[in-house]
């Protein structure tokens, strides 16, 4: 089923209607032909087969009777229509018929559901992805090797995403000896943004159906499956304890959902232990990881109302971004800190008589991360969502660890307010600022220069930053690129010691009428001492008439001594050597492969989760599938072995 959905997405996707079908030259695009593209709705957003008339269909109708009251943002509580299209058939059944929505759906019939769902995914039931029968492991498999703890490196740990040779058995002279070991398929998935984590001799990864797999780490049979509210975007974290010895207590897993729930689960059974919803905002959501420091757990929290605004009937924004920390073991609140300090306010009514609300927005797409010389925790902020725009949005912030009292904020880019209604002309809720949205989307890196310390932060305005820890004073900064909306430093750099590995998405085109110039999609090396930049890999696009196909780096960088690991927009893995950025070993993922999963896995564009890295062997996660990204469900495991 994902091969026939793979091969309607290229001929008959809404996202491209006349604009793009004959994938023109960049050079020969004139400025008027590129101020005219709009994202037209956000349905285009979504990499998804349209296959009904959402128009006639009878599941509008019954939407509109039996949904839209609550879900056209009038009701505090209830997610943004535009919100839900976002989600798979799986889940919206399973919040109708399991979920937080049982009772209101329990006077609908089974097919009056279908037609509902049919509605919200624009396809006809028959276009559902299958049922799927997972391999899961015999019983000699599902063991677990609880003498090996998960490595304090990458998101939720050391934001520095180094991996030592000790714990990686990876480096710059053995790389080229890796080799594709089996492909995981995520079922019901044309995505895949959950980075993985190796532990207890095994893999641990969420997916876009909601669920969390434990694989086994030789044939990639299924230990156990965690089956969370809806799709699990962030990457998957454990418990620490000293590698070699066995664990005090049982491990637990972490992760978020889009939904905005966090979980806490059992890493030997899967067994939820608990589940709380970090924020009370309808349209909040969990797309980083957590990370966890001392039994604390540290949640941002991000937001979708960004989404939302799209439709000019949403009164727009009343989200603010913050930090939840709980208890790791019970999931009991420590404290909660608010990017934007106060509530927003309302400001009036636009053009079509809606009210508008700010400030908003400032949401946390970053994995915190974690101080401990100082007991800080840094976190990056968002754009606003609405006028006005504040002190709070694209800024670096410090927290107390054990308080959550401010200790300083750095805004790098004042006056940025934006969301998805400014990539459509005329759109009322678009603020007056119209962006030009250039937030934080990666984590920070602290870096121990010996002299003093440095934390260094890259934005999608192209631009990197050193900053003095202790306050927040810009110490350097060096203008990479243009940036853009989709530009810049999305989803992570990387460092080994004092060289700093900075990706650079810089799509030109994103259908939001803008033109981006300076672009400098690839690679880049910076000295954290200086910001000199110290090598620049460009990487050519080579995507002749892929759909969807970039030649950008949006997923998070992997440092390993001596090299970095890119997974590209264009669906290709390329290892570049730290001293001059020459390319020691590349991989494409553009193909169909045999899954061990016994779902037919795809590969797509990277964006999101990087590498994962242990004891020689390398886990990504392949497939992007949204804001005009090429779709895949594929794990891929190598070794080098």
């Amino acid at each position: 089923m994902f091969l026939k959905i793979h091969y309607i997405f290229f001929i008959i996707f809404l996202i491209f209607s006349s604009n793009i079908k004959s994938a023109p030259d960049s050079n020969s695009i004139s400025k008027d032909e590129k101020d005219a593209r709009f994202t037209e709705s956000t349905e285009e957003l979504i990499v998804r087969a349209v296959t009904i008339d959402p128009v006639t269909h009878p599941g509008n109708l019954l939407y509109q009777e039996n949904c839209a009251g609550c879900h056209n943002g009038t009701v505090e509580k209830a997610p943004a229509t535009n919100w839900l299209e976002a989600l798979i058939p799986q889940a919206l059944f399973r919040t109708m018929n399991q979920g937080i929505m049982i009772e209101q759906s329990s006077h609908l019939t089974e097919e009056e559901k279908i037609l509902i769902v049919e509605f919200l995914m624009k396809q006809n039931r028959s276009d559902f992805p299958e049922e799927a029968e997972l391999n899961y492991c015999s019983a000699d498999k599902v063991k677990f090797v609880l003498t090996e703890a998960p490595e304090p490196y990458g998101w939720g740990y050391n934001t520095s995403r180094f991996i030592p040779k000790k714990s990686g058995g990876l480096d710059s002279k053995n790389i080229n000896k890796l080799k594709l070991k089996w492909v995981f398929g995520f079922p019901y998935s044309q995505r895949a943004r959950s980075q993985p984590l190796f532990a207890l001799g095994s893999i641990f990864v969420g997916s876009q159906s909601g669920d969390v797999y434990a694989l086994d780490l030789d044939t990639g049979c299924v230990k156990w499956n965690f089956t969370a509210s809806a799709e699990v975007r962030t990457a998957i974290i454990m418990d620490q304890w000293k590698n070699g010895e066995l664990p005090s207590q049982r491990p637990y897993l972490y992760f978020g959902d889009i939904i905005g729930n966090a979980y806490a689960i059992d890493a030997q059974s899967g067994d939820l232990i608990w589940k709380i919803k970090a924020n009370d905002h309808p349209n909040s959501t969990l797309t980083a990881a957590p990370a966890i420091f001392e039994d604390k757990l540290f949640i941002p929290i991000s937001g979708l109302e960004v989404v939302a605004a799209f439709d000019d009937q949403y009164e727009c924004c009343t989200f603010r971004g913050g930090i939840l920390v709980v208890d790791a073991r019970s999931g009991k609140k420590i404290w909660k800190q608010y990017s934007i300090p106060v509530p927003a306010k309302y400001h009036g009514t636009t053009s079509v008589g809606t009210k508008m609300y700010g400030p908003s927005g400032a949401p946390i797409w970053t994995s915190p991360n974690i101080d401990k010389k100082r007991r800080y925790v840094y976190i990056g902020t968002g754009e606003n969502y609405s006028s006005p725009a504040d002190n709070s949005s694209d800024a670096i912030i410090a927290y107390n660890i054990d308080t959550g009292e401010e200790v300083w904020r750095r805004q790098t880019l004042s006056g940025d307010a934006w969301n998805l209604a400014c990539m459509a002309k005329d759109n009322p809720n678009c603020p007056e600022e119209n962006g030009p949205d250039l937030d934080y989307s990666a984590s920070s890196i602290s870096i121990d220069l010996g002299y003093r310390d440095i934390l260094v932060a890259g934005q999608k305005s192209g631009v990197v930053y050193g900053l003095d820890p202790d306050n927040g004073e810009i110490l350097w900064s060096n203008v990479l690129s243009g940036g853009g909306t989709q530009g810049g430093v999305h989803f992570g750099m990387a460092s080994e010691g004092e060289t700093v590995y900075v990706p650079l998405h810089d799509m030109e085109q994103t259908n939001d009428g803008k033109i981006y110039e300076d672009l400098k999609p690839g690679v880049h090396s910076v000295d954290a001492k200086t910001g000199e930049l110290l090598w620049s890999k460009i990487n050519p696009n080579t995507c002749g008439d892929i759909k969807f196909c970039d030649p950008g780096v949006s997923a998070a960088l992997t440092a390993i001594p001596g090299a970095v690991i890119a997974g590209h927009g264009d669906g290709k893995i390329r290892v570049y050597r730290k001293n001059d950025g020459e390319i020691l070993w590349s991989f494409n993922a553009l193909k169909e492969f045999k899954s061990v999963s016994g779902v037919l896995a795809s590969g797509g564009g990277f964006s999101g989760p990087g590498s994962a890295i242990r004891n020689g062997y390398m886990a990504m996660n392949s497939g992007y599938g949204i804001y005009y990204h090429m779709p895949g469900n594929a794990l891929l495991l190598f070794s080098v072995d």
